[in-house]
């Protein structure tokens, strides 16, 4: 009888224990903006650097900046890639739109360097061609719109000078840059490689013009972190070892592979091309996925410079948790 008890006492554990086993792996919801930024995302799926480590992970794409934002801050997603500005932009209170809780954004990882390129009509050949045009952004006051602001006053440009248009993410910015609704905008590599293959004038470029700068970047609430770090962890060793994979030149033919599965018409000659940009010495994907603090003072300069309310920002760490990358890499 008292065996007859303990069986039936630990069947409600045991078929408790199978039904996790059953739902498999935890599963983790990211946003991102799309492209070819993602690389390490599919290859940790294709890969199996995610399963490794006891995590799912489903991807989605935001339109724009603001949508992101506000979707990680109402809990709808676990984590996401975005610009590093983005993170400082909302906790200074100077983002794209007001949010309905103060933000606790901050950035765990790197995800690549620099790889920002101004595209502009094939006929515009000089910033003094931008006079009286409009130039399309993600949003106007975070993200990459303060390169371009930057490089146009470099060059001789007042902000009176152009007009800005807010399209959203980079796939829909190039779409309005080939379908001529706009006269240039920034472009996160590589998908600058269509319209330049069609001739289109690469105006400014983000490495050439400010050296360091710390583009995209991992980003969760420091809410979420504390009470899911182990999943965090999980999530950063996988895309570090993602990384690893890709960086390895042994690996290039099928990385190549795997980008031309991922990415619509993507041909082959073009996902060479990708890879070259995207694994260069001096930007693109970050090895380690490690976040270059000079290239963070870079997008503080920036900020300081053209955002609203004004604000002397000089502390790159305010905005940075590094605790579960060094847990997850050691």
């Amino acid at each position: 009888m008292n065996t007859l008890k303990k069986i039936a006492a630990a069947t409600p554990l045991l078929l408790a224990a199978g039904a996790a086993l059953a739902q498999g792996p935890k599963q983790l919801e990211l946003i991102a903006f799309g492209g070819g930024g993602n690389w390490p995302v599919w290859a940790s799926q294709e890969k199996g650097f995610f399963a490794k480590n006891g995590i799912a992970v489903k991807l989605s794409f935001t339109p724009n900046s603001v949508e992101q934002i506000r979707n990680l801050m109402s809990g709808k997603y676990d984590l996401g890639t975005t610009a590093y500005d983005n993170v400082v932009a909302y906790q200074e209170g100077q983002g794209e739109t007001e949010l309905a809780a103060q933000p606790d954004l901050f950035a765990f990882m790197g995800g690549y360097s620099g790889s920002l390129r101004f595209v502009t009509q094939p006929d515009i050949k000089t910033y003094a061609a931008l006079k009286g045009k409009t130039v399309g952004v993600d949003a106007a006051t975070t993200g990459f719109a303060f390169i371009l602001y930057k490089l146009a006053a470099l060059n001789g440009l007042a902000a009176s000078d152009y007009k800005v248009e807010k399209l959203g993410g980079t796939p829909a910015r190039v779409q309005a840059l080939m379908e001529g609704k706009i006269a240039g905008t920034m472009i996160s590599s590589p998908s600058e490689l269509l319209p330049e293959s069609k001739g289109y004038t690469r105006l400014g470029d983000t490495t050439a013009t400010f050296g360091p700068y710390q583009a995209s970047i991992g980003v969760a609430r420091r809410s979420w972190a504390a009470k899911n770090g182990d999943q965090l962890v999980a999530f950063i060793r996988s895309y570090v070892s993602a990384m690893d994979w890709l960086h390895e030149p042994a690996n290039k033919d099928e990385a190549i592979a795997i980008y031309v599965k991922h990415v619509p018409n993507a041909s082959r000659p073009a996902a060479q091309k990708a890879y070259e940009v995207m694994f260069a010495a001096n930007e693109g994907f970050q090895k380690k996925a490690k976040i270059d603090l000079e290239g963070c003072r870079t997008v503080l300069k920036l900020r300081s410079e053209f955002a609203k309310p004004q604000k002397d920002l000089t502390d790159t760490a305010k905005y940075i948790d590094e605790s579960y990358y060094r847990k997850a890499i050691r």
